[in-house]
């Protein structure tokens, strides 16, 4: 994989430069001042779902598991947040032998992590079904839920993508993308445009072995991205947003260990990027948002970000694998070949 060649100075924002933007999970006005959720069957469905997980994980109590648990006793409280009192609380990720409420009577007890992990995989299948149907804001946080469902079955084992509606860009018409959706995938395409850049200075100082391999694979993934927001704003009669002439990479790329920051960087700013496309684009576009956030938080587990209860809607400063340094120059010749 041959890095780009000299470029221009620019800083993309989002992606190589600059912090997003983002508010927490689910944030909004206290309970008592809301109307009547009209997402509240949709989040009783994901609570009574993770409420079966969180069972799953007492079942199996092991230090190891700790980390995973916490993170999903997260997810049911962000779920939860704006439900009547009359939701059974959690129970707490901190109290040993604590059980949560029982799964569906149909639900198989789970006794191995193969099993833990089919369910995590299984549950995040059921986030992704109901996009659709919820209200922007909390599409957004069933995708961050699912996609960090997801890194966690791939943690236990579990590598297979969890099944959903029709994601391919192509399964909605065209012509149902408002002028605001539109502006939205023009930011997705740029983002990709960016990570694809970061991707030939990370293939440029990696060593011959398998992180270059999956720098190539990580490349090949996002080009094939950017041709897909490129085929869906052609069909709806936009222009497609270039390339730009260059990007200001967040700090300087010397060797394979600053390389693998660098790929860790990118992929943590991307599930930024597509957590808020979720929540841009009309209902039947964001199970393919959906899949980009979720292959973003993957990449970044493993060029080693730290894993996030809520990939892309975490706070940003923390979200970071590393804290963000101050702005370089645009690389020269030397610094991507």
């Amino acid at each position: 994989m041959q890095p780009p060649s000299r470029r221009t100075f620019l800083a993309l924002g989002l992606l190589l430069t600059a912090t997003a933007c983002t508010t927490g999970p689910d944030r909004g006005a206290p309970a008592e001042a809301r109307r009547p959720d009209p997402d509240e069957p949709l989040r009783r469905r994901a609570v009574t779902a993770t409420d079966a997980l969180l069972a799953a994980y007492d079942a199996l109590p092991t230090a190891q598991l700790g980390p995973l648990r916490a993170e999903v006793a997260e997810h049911r409280a962000a779920l939860a947040r704006t439900l009547t009192p009359s939701t059974p609380p959690a129970p707490s990720a901190t109290t040993p032998g604590a059980t949560a409420p029982a799964p569906t009577a149909t639900a198989s007890p789970v006794t191995t992590t193969a099993e833990l992990a089919a369910l995590e995989r299984r549950t995040a299948q059921a986030h992704l079904a109901d996009l659709g149907a919820a209200s922007p804001q909390l599409a957004r946080l069933l995708a961050s839920v699912a996609a960090s469902a997801a890194v966690h079955a791939t943690a236990l084992g579990d590598t297979t993508p969890p099944a959903a509606p029709d994601s391919s860009p192509s399964a909605t018409p065209s012509a149902a993308l408002t002028p605001e959706a539109v502006t939205a995938f023009q930011g997705a395409l740029n983002a990709e445009h960016a990570a694809i850049y970061g991707y030939g200075v990370v293939g440029a100082k990696l060593p011959d072995d398998q992180q270059r391999a999956d720098a190539r694979t990580a490349y090949a993934d996002h080009q094939a991205r950017r041709d897909a927001w490129q085929r869906l704003l052609t069909g709806v009669g936009a222009t497609p947003g270039a390339a730009a002439a260059g990007y200001q990479l967040p700090f300087a790329v010397t060797d394979a260990a600053a390389a693998t920051r660098l790929a860790a960087h990118i992929e943590t700013r991307l599930t930024t990027v597509y957590a808020d496309l979720v929540a841009a684009v009309p209902a039947q576009q964001r199970t393919a948002a959906a899949d980009a956030l979720r292959e973003a938080a993957l990449h970044a587990r493993r060029w080693g970000a730290p894993r996030r209860a809520f990939p892309g809607i975490d706070d940003q400063a923390t979200a970071s694998p590393t804290p963000a340094p101050a702005p370089t120059p645009a690389p020269t010749p030397s610094a991507t070949s």
